[in-house]
């Protein structure tokens, strides 16, 4: 087992329904701001499959979409950690630590068919005509959503509290810097005017000023002048489960 040169501990973000945020030399905010972002969305998923009229073509077709894109965010993260984080921290790691780590790309495995068992549903709620068992449909993803919101929601907690610590004790600030670029900046399907209004989004306002305060000038400007379309396509998606 090998530990990272100490660095001084960075100050971590602690975000609302994160489980921890182990101190040490690496700032997480990234990845905390993600986690928050995709416990958001399955909140937002969960009171529109069930307030949403299955009348409404034009709102179930706006969700799947919005699934779409969910899983395609969801998916980059998660392929990011098992290419380069777990690999990089499995060398460095004691037996124990190694069981967590090993944990995490199980995890994953498990979560991958419940996302794509959602957009199924989405998909099928979306068909042109309505189908005739709509209500069935709907009631088995209803089921199908809260799976997949409590195993990711696991999960998070899971990372948060030990990957997140195993991370914090073998890495530098230096390494972290290249893992993130090899594992997520580049391919990434997501653009930036996409992504920083996704994750600021239903931040409280002081946590936002400090995300923004994290990182490069450039991020809220961006932020600034692609939030409102972002919204406008949340408020398509999420109609009922906003109201």
């Amino acid at each position: 087992m090998t530990t990272a040169t100490t660095t001084a501990p960075s100050t971590q973000l602690m975000l609302p329904g994160q489980a921890a945020a182990p101190e040490g030399p690496v700032d997480m905010f990234m990845m905390y701001l993600m986690h928050h972002a995709f416990r958001r969305d399955l909140d937002r998923f969960t009171a529109a499959v069930e307030r949403t009229p299955l009348e409404d073509r034009v709102t179930w077709q706006a969700l799947a979409a919005r699934w779409d894109r969910f899983f395609s965010i969801l998916h980059h993260h998660h392929a990011g950690e098992d290419a380069v984080l777990w690999p990089f921290l499995l060398e460095r790691a004691d037996e124990q630590e190694r069981a967590h780590l090993e944990a995490m790309e199980e995890e994953h495995s498990h979560i991958d068919p419940l996302l794509a068992a959602v957009a199924e549903g989405f998909a099928s709620l979306g068909a042109e005509p309505l189908p005739a068992d709509a209500a069935d449909r709907r009631a088995a993803l209803i089921l199908r959503v809260a799976a997949t919101r409590d195993a990711l929601g696991r999960h998070l907690a899971h990372e948060e509290s030990e990957a997140m610590a195993i991370l914090q004790r073998h890495m530098t600030p230096e390494e972290w810097a290249g893992l993130e670029k090899e594992g997520w900046k580049k391919d990434n399907p997501d653009p930036v005017s996409y992504m920083l209004p996704w994750i600021a989004e239903g931040l409280p306002a002081d946590k936002l000023e400090e995300a923004w305060s994290r990182g490069s000038s450039v991020m809220k400007v961006v932020w600034w002048l692609t939030r409102g379309r972002f919204r406008r396509g949340e408020a398509l998606a999420f109609r009922y489960a906003l109201a």
